[in-house]
């Protein structure tokens, strides 16, 4: 595991876990031998990408209840949903984890690290520090308004299912079938593997 998640006043990572989330987590002690698993997007498109996506893998490892598994390759994507050279262009990674926490208080805990690194919510489709997305927990199908599982988008973006597919070439997308098979269906156009960089898995 990585060092504190309160480690100092120039990390910015640092930011308090909820009280909320503490509470499920204390809630889900009797439960710890049995964790869910959970697939996380990431992107990042403003500021140093790569050091943003790595603080972000690290920040969800010092969450209590939560541990990274696996961490994807990086790809690079052009922006979605905007005009072609508008914005620049993102990096995004998926990490696997297993986690004690809820899906609602996972959700809350990607809304903090978003705020640890000054997401802001200005516009659809605009640039940000840092996107993090539950695409799926568990086998969950919901369609809860404040969290729909899996992500209602994931089937559609080769930024979620080429790295998800790296990383995990069995997966299932729930209700949905194999990543692979998803995948195959979707254009790769503007999705470009970097292989000159690394996300590290937390030690």
């Amino acid at each position: 595991m990585t060092a504190s998640f309160a480690t100092g006043p120039s990390d910015p990572t640092v930011q308090p876990v909820p009280a909320s989330v503490v509470q499920q987590v204390d809630a889900a002690d009797t439960t710890l031998h049995n964790p869910q698993r959970a697939v996380i997007s990431l992107g990042s498109n403003l500021g140093n990408r790569l050091e943003t996506l790595q603080g972000a893998i690290d920040a969800l490892e010092d969450t209590p209840g939560v541990r990274v598994k696996a961490v994807s390759p990086v790809y690079e994507t052009a922006p979605w949903g905007v005009e072609p050279g508008s914005q620049p262009s993102y990096f995004n990674a998926v990490v696997v984890v297993k986690t004690t926490l809820p899906p609602s208080s996972l959700l809350e805990r990607a809304h903090a690290v978003e705020e640890a690194f000054h997401r802001v919510r200005d516009e659809r489709w605009g640039a940000r520090t840092l996107d993090v997305d539950i695409v799926a927990y568990a086998d969950v199908v919901s369609d809860d308004p404040t969290l729909t599982l899996p992500h209602p988008r994931a089937h559609e973006r080769a930024f979620v299912l080429a790295p998800w597919n790296d990383v995990e070439p069995q997966a299932q997308l729930p209700g949905l079938g194999p990543v692979s098979g998803l995948l195959d269906e979707v254009t790769r156009d503007g999705v470009e593997p970097r292989k000159d960089l690394e996300l590290r898995l937390p030690e």
